[in-house]
């Protein structure tokens, strides 16, 4: 068993080696084509990686360049709907790209004239999120379904990697902040962004196809996340919740009346609390990309210096990305627990129960 996990781990770091230092003679081939001042850009490199785009670039094999076309959706001004491939743009490096009366530039895609553009197309990320989403669906559909081929007896296969996690969400999160009362009608959501959060996270470490995506490193998927927790909270608000916001109790009167200063400031908290949330996924999960990353550019780098100098660092490097690639593992894991888990505070600070309601309600039961 020892020398299997061992074999495994050579086998990994062996791998990643030769795909650094395949995309380092990569980037040379490429600087030999294009001028020697073409310089590495490693900004541009990280960028290029962590950001969205309209095609999901495979790799280089040889002086051949793979990529998977995505389908471009627009709607102008000038010509109303209009749709085709992305494979479409023409253009050379990582330069403007042009097809028709389209410019495609940094990513975004503008019109020659200067119209308005509204893209709607199929990018990287919605590719992912479609993936996911199918992903997620055959997993706890194929768990429902062993469930009920399975009554009764102990958990197998999938049942048993997944139901301890399951768990520790219901106990550990849910009922503990919100209590053992009302947990139940948040655990659908709950569960459902624990595992979207943690398996686009484990999705993204994956460098091959069709992992590699930055979904939880979007900054507009993390809002849209955030939005939900802050819909659901707002609507899940009691009548003590509402009233602790305007008018909290042991506050000195001077800061209510006539200058509302905690109220406003109460309010603002119901805002602040899901845009940590948002701000809080996006930049853990794009930071450890960039770090990744970071690691990998010191391969081209010091290319630039000399080839001795590129394969010199490359084990370095590797190994650094490697150690980095574990932790992000572990941040994976706990990204998704903390947005889960301040979900459910949330959810328990608007419904709880506070002592003039709890003492209301048990003389009503006497």
């Amino acid at each position: 068993m020892h020398y299997r996990q061992n074999f495994i781990g050579i086998f990994f770091i062996i791998t990643l080696m030769f795909f650094s230092l395949n995309a380092f003679s990569n980037e040379k081939n490429d600087k030999k084509g294009h001028g020697e001042e073409n310089k590495f850009q490693p900004g541009s490199f990280i960028l290029h990686h962590i950001l969205d785009a309209h095609e999901w670039h495979i790799g280089k094999f040889g002086e051949q360049e793979v990529s998977i076309p995505l389908p471009v959706i627009l709607f102008t001004e000038k010509n109303g709907l209009v749709f085709f491939m992305s494979n479409k743009f023409e253009g050379e490096g990582h330069g403007p790209k042009q097809y028709g009366d389209y410019l495609l530039e940094e990513g975004k895609i503008k019109a020659k004239d200067g119209s308005a553009v509204y893209d709607f197309s199929i990018t990287k990320n919605v590719v992912a999120l479609l993936f996911s989403f199918a992903l997620i669906l055959w997993v706890f559909i194929s768990v429902a379904r062993s469930y009920t081929r399975r009554q009764g007896k102990a958990p197998k296969g999938l049942q048993s990697l997944l139901e301890p996690l399951i768990l520790f969400v219901r106990d550990d999160v849910a009922k503990a902040s919100i209590g053992e009362k009302k947990y139940e009608k948040y655990m659908p959501y709950l569960l459902t962004i624990f595992f979207f959060i943690f398996i686009n996270n484990l999705l993204g470490l994956i460098p091959i196809f069709p992992g590699g995506a930055n979904l939880t490193g979007n900054i507009a998927v993390t809002m849209v996340l955030a939005l939900f927790t802050f819909i659901i909270t707002t609507f899940s608000g009691n009548k003590g919740y509402w009233k602790h916001i305007i008018n909290a109790p042991g506050v000195p009167w001077w800061l209510k009346f006539p200058l509302p200063l905690m109220p406003i400031v109460e309010i603002i908290g119901v805002f602040t609390k899901p845009f940590v949330l948002m701000v809080r996924l996006f930049a853990n999960i794009t930071a450890g990309h960039i770090i990744a990353l970071g690691f990998f550019s010191l391969i081209f780098i010091f290319g630039e210096m000399g080839a001795a100098g590129g394969f010199g660092i490359s084990p370095l490097s590797v190994g650094f990305a490697l150690f980095m690639s574990v932790l992000e593992l572990l941040v994976a894991f706990i990204q998704a627990y903390v947005f889960t888990l301040l979900s459910a505070l949330y959810f328990g600070m608007a419904t709880e129960e506070h002592h003039s309601e709890a003492h209301a309600a048990h003389g009503k039961a006497h």
